[in-house]
């Protein structure tokens, strides 16, 4: 099942004495952040109404309803910010890197089960999935259509063809 909230940023500091916080995005740019019209301070706590925002150097300058001074602004600090996901938009048969977290990574083929996806980079053209399996092992798995037969979330499983060997532990003196 996919999460109603998603983490999307953390507040960093203040900005100004009006109560304007500067939130770090966790999206995949600081506009995406900045169209909310809400913000939650904890998952699926009371919405807070967004009344200003604006992106200044890759972050979020947001002016929330209810924090007035720097004061009430400093005791944000530190704090994740989450969004609603009906609050954002995503294209069809695309899905947020918190859905995929957790998923459960198995051979379209054969049906063997590699492990679960703990992370997911970005290092350039593709995604690289970090499968982590039972015995506490981790290997990278290029996100190309190539290797990744189908991604589902809701279902909590991604199904993969991958080379041989990629799954495979490396131990000293292999190549």
């Amino acid at each position: 099942m996919l999460k109603q909230y998603l983490e999307i940023g953390q507040i960093v500091t203040t900005h100004g004495v009006m109560g304007e916080v500067k939130i770090y995005p966790w999206c995949d740019s600081p506009e995406v952040l900045c169209a909310l019209p809400r913000l939650y301070l904890s998952e699926g706590g009371r919405a807070v109404r967004v009344e200003s925002a604006r992106v200044h150097k890759n972050m979020c300058l947001v002016q929330l309803e209810g924090v007035q001074g720097m004061d009430a602004g400093r005791a944000l600090v530190g704090k994740t910010v989450w969004a609603a996901r009906a609050d954002l938009d995503l294209e069809p048969g695309r899905w947020f890197v918190q859905d995929i977290l957790g998923c459960t990574v198995q051979d379209a083929d054969t049906g063997e089960v590699y492990g679960r996806v703990t992370d997911v980079s970005h290092p350039g053209a593709n995604d690289v999935y970090t499968v982590k399996n039972d015995a506490g092992e981790e290997f990278l798995f290029p996100a190309v259509p190539a290797f990744l037969h189908k991604l589902d979330p809701e279902a909590g499983l991604v199904l993969v063809r991958p080379i041989p060997g990629i799954f495979t532990p490396q131990r000293n003196g292999d190549e």
